[in-house]
């Protein structure tokens, strides 16, 4: 071995010797000279082990504080979880009888709205049909009424001429009167040209009756007409008054304010006409903010002469043959139009002119527009033309919301008054500015 490993186990034997020593010194000392010391760990011992319960029993406690908390808060917790179910239960068993109640009530509203739709189908075929049925109605008055007219000239054509036959006045030509201011008899028996149908409309025709018919027509005055005449003076008097318009001025209007209150379902217009321009213009015009030609009788100089355009609702309309109103001398005029079946009539001195069906059937002209006489309104209040002005006299203007009968109008043309219901009349109008003239007069016959 080298060096060291001898110093290695030098060192080993040295060590082995001190601990021998030492151990034989502790085995001759005396026992109770150890005792002290095993008791004090003895006791480090007992110590620890009581801390150490303690320690665990204080763990112990707080942990079981601890569960026992949890448990209570657990046990409300399930109380009030309990509670909210209950509630949920009670609200759902409610929703549950609401929602079925519900269902009931739509089921019954549903069986309810189904027999209101039923009963309002079988309504709409009951007004279908009652419409119908007034039209055919309408056109048996009307039909009626001229008969009547016919019958009526017949008759007291027959008192004036009693040396001729009934029948052979009827088919004798009258001889031509000078107009005059009784031209209203005159004009009866004048056959319109073009009046057996409507421009630009083959659907409809010209109700005119036969040509023999309005010969006998052609009369003398009336002694009982005179004799209804205040002061004996004249055949169509108590027109109220007469409203000049001297020329084409688009200064030249009257106004209705207020207008129609309602809507129109059925419209007459009637009024006494002078014509004073080889063309008629404008007798009346309704406009709207959705429409300046809501409702419109006009004429203007690029038209045919005595034609005049029959609107409702721009751009419908029909074209109106008024040719006799161009000769300077008083005419009674009624444009009857009914929206059931879109019917319009035309009579003119009492007679027939025109007649023709649908025209604006179902159609409602509403109310809150500015009407006017005298102009063509191309904006509400306004635009007017002088080419479409009217130009001569207008008497007797009077507007209602339904259907004239032949004996009305007939009434109307021989100064008896007007019909119950207008809802507009001169007696209405307003003028401001311009060259219109109102003048009142007895007698129309004797108007300037």
């Amino acid at each position: 071995m080298g060096c060291s490993g001898r110093k290695t186990l030098s060192f080993l034997l040295v060590f082995m010797l001190v601990y021998l020593h030492g151990a034989s010194s502790q085995e001759t000392r005396p026992a109770g000279q150890r005792k002290p010391f095993f008791e004090r760990l003895r006791r480090l011992e007992e110590q620890s082990l009581e801390e150490d319960s303690q320690a665990t029993a204080l763990a112990v406690n707080r942990s079981q504080a601890i569960v026992w908390g949890n448990l209570a808060h657990l046990k409300s917790w399930v109380r009030k979880s309990q509670r909210r179910s209950r509630k949920v239960d009670t609200q759902l068993q409610a929703l549950h009888l609401t929602l079925s109640a519900q269902g009931r009530q739509r089921a019954q509203e549903a069986d309810e709205q189904k027999a209101r739709q039923e009963a309002l189908a079988g309504l709409a075929r009951d007004v279908q049909a009652m419409q119908a049925t007034l039209a055919r109605l309408m056109r048996q008055i009307h039909s009626q009424g001229a008969r009547l007219a016919i019958l009526e000239g017949r008759l007291q054509t027959d008192h004036h001429s009693p040396s001729v036959p009934p029948l052979t006045l009827a088919l004798t030509p009258s001889r031509p009167a000078k107009p005059g201011p009784g031209s209203l008899q005159l004009q009866r028996g004048r056959q319109t040209p073009g009046a057996s149908a409507l421009q630009n409309h083959p659907e409809d025709t010209s109700a005119l009756p036969d040509p023999s018919v309005h010969r006998s027509l052609v009369r003398p005055q009336d002694p009982s007409q005179l004799a209804r005449a205040p002061q004996g003076q004249g055949h169509i008097c108590n027109v109220g008054p007469v409203f000049i318009f001297p020329n084409a001025s688009t200064q030249n209007v009257l106004s209705f304010s207020p207008s129609l209150l309602t809507a129109l379902r059925a419209l007459s217009f009637c009024s006494w006409v002078r014509a004073a321009a080889g063309y008629l213009g404008t007798l009346l015009s309704y406009a709207t903010q959705d429409n300046d030609n809501k409702l419109v009788l006009h004429g203007r100089d690029s038209l045919a002469p005595g034609s005049v355009h029959f609107v409702i609702g721009d751009p419908a309309f029909r074209e109106l043959p008024l040719q006799p109103l161009l000769d300077g001398q008083w005419h009674h005029v009624c444009v009857v139009w009914a929206s059931t079946e879109g019917r319009y009539w035309l009579h003119v001195d009492r007679r027939l002119a025109a007649t023709g069906s649908g025209f604006r059937a179902g159609y409602e002209i509403p109310p809150g527009g500015s009407l006017v006489v005298g102009q063509e309104q191309d904006l509400v209040g306004g635009g007017f033309d002088g080419a479409e002005a009217f130009v001569g006299s207008v008497a007797g203007l009077a507007i209602w919301d339904r259907a004239l009968v032949p004996g009305e109008v007939a009434d109307l043309a021989m100064g008896r008054g007007l019909p119950t219901g207008a809802i507009l009349t001169l007696a209405n109008a307003t003028w401001a500015g311009g060259f219109v003239r109102r003048i009142s007069c007895t007698c129309l016959e004797h108007c300037p």
